[in-house]
């Protein structure tokens, strides 16, 4: 079975303390994403989730220059919002016959995670020709009274009956937090931690499919907005959208023949925080669950962050964006401040100038809220060259995914590693 290297896998075994990460099995040369989807992404629609996933997916297997009936295997999100299933599937597309299913796909970590899951069954010959999906509906049920994120976190016992009584709650507060840690630590300032959400909505503004597409968002308006929880503002946090995402994922040596040019799945790393379920229990509050993950990515795929073209972050506030470009290795643990500030961020400024483009679809931030699936689409159109807002010659990229408590990272390749 493949191995890693042993100086790969030393590197990667080099991680700081309070943390753990999964030593994955190596993948490389198994799987390729062949085909990508999207519906409309936008705030309140009455659409309905499981639809909205369907609908991504035909556009997916389209995409890949395949019929329904090719797929056999299907991965969604079990731990997020409802998501289809195969008889969903099998209704849509009337389709028949057995469909490999997993709920260990879908967006966040998994949107990383699920491409090793699905080269495994690849190599066990469970299935061909994976599709992976999620949908998500929170801007329907908010305007409507009947959810929000905040209620998933309002409903663990531990935030119920110590968190919320004490006003630690919802995510803002959470992040909040853990950004004023970091101020205090490394003096970043708010102008610093602007360029963010300035360099993202500056990507939205180019790319058609964005929700927030204004071009009125300036340094000076973002510092005269009210802080939303202190230092983050309205724009430091991210959308609540209704939308849909998905790909297509095939075996390598069957991508060739396909329609679109192979997105080589190089490498994946998933790390935690050691015994805990809660970002707060980490031991560094100005990191994130990534310096775990990202260095056993790297070691799979046998690169590093030097080797990289663009990225796309995690990004459900703009401080935790900002400790995961750090944590990625794109600039040392306190410098992340003048790194972002310094217009390192857009999509024009590639790395062999010093920068790292990142979110050039908006992010969760300005494109829209689908928890990180939109992300991986956006990465696999940088590496086809048909991106909306197109890095010149991009070759590798990034994916990191992240959940709190844990994170993910997500290595992928035009040309394979």
């Amino acid at each position: 079975m493949p191995a890693l290297s042993l100086r790969s896998l030393a590197r990667a075994t080099s991680l700081p303390a309070g943390g753990t990460a999964e030593p994955l099995e190596d993948i490389r040369g198994i799987a390729t994403i062949t085909g990508v989807g999207e519906t409309a992404v936008s705030g309140p629609s009455g659409r309905d989730p499981r639809q909205m996933a369907l609908e991504a997916v035909a556009a997916a297997i389209a995409d890949a220059g395949l019929q329904p009936q090719d797929i056999d295997g299907l991965m969604v999100s079990g731990h997020i919002a409802d998501q289809i299933t195969p008889d969903d599937f099998h209704r849509h597309f009337g389709t028949l016959g057995p469909l490999w299913f997993s709920t260990e796909g879908g967006a966040m970590i998994w949107a990383a995670t699920c491409a090793h899951e699905a080269a495994m069954a690849m190599r066990a010959r469970r299935a061909t020709h994976i599709v992976n999906v999620f949908a998500v509906d929170w801007a329907t049920r908010r305007a409507a009274g009947t959810g929000t994120p905040g209620d998933w976190h309002a409903g663990e016992d531990m935030k119920a009956h110590l968190e919320v009584p004490l006003g630690w709650y919802p995510q803002p507060v959470y992040f909040a937090t853990f950004a004023r840690r970091y101020m205090h630590e490394y003096q970043l300032t708010e102008a610093q931690l602007a360029a963010i959400p300035l360099t993202f909505r500056r990507h939205a503004n180019g790319h058609p499919g964005a929700v927030m597409r204004d071009r009125g968002l300036t340094l000076e308006a973002y510092l005269a907005r009210p802080p939303l929880a202190g230092p983050l503002r309205r724009e430091d946090c991210c959308l609540i959208s209704d939308g849909a995402a998905a790909w297509v994922m095939s075996p390598s040596e069957r991508a060739a023949d396909m329609p679109r040019i192979p997105i080589h799945i190089d490498g994946v790393g998933h790390g935690r925080i050691a015994g805990a379920p809660y970002i707060s229990q980490q031991l560094d509050l100005t990191a994130t669950p990534q310096v775990f993950a990202a260095p056993w990515a790297y070691a799979m795929a046998e690169t590093a962050p030097a080797e990289v073209d663009v990225i796309a972050v995690y990004d459900c506030f703009s401080s935790t964006a900002l400790m995961q470009i750090e944590d990625l290795g794109f600039c040392r643990k306190g410098e992340g401040g003048s790194f972002v500030q310094e217009d390192r961020l857009h999509y024009a400024r590639t790395r062999r100038q010093g920068g790292i483009p990142c979110n050039t679809h908006g992010g969760l931030l300005s494109h829209g809220y689908l928890l990180g699936a939109s992300h991986v689409v956006e990465l696999v159109r940088q590496l086809r060259g048909s991106a909306a807002n197109q890095v010149t010659d991009a070759q590798r990229a990034v994916y990191a995914g992240f959940t709190a408590d844990e994170a993910a990272t997500l290595v992928l390749s035009r040309g394979g590693a």
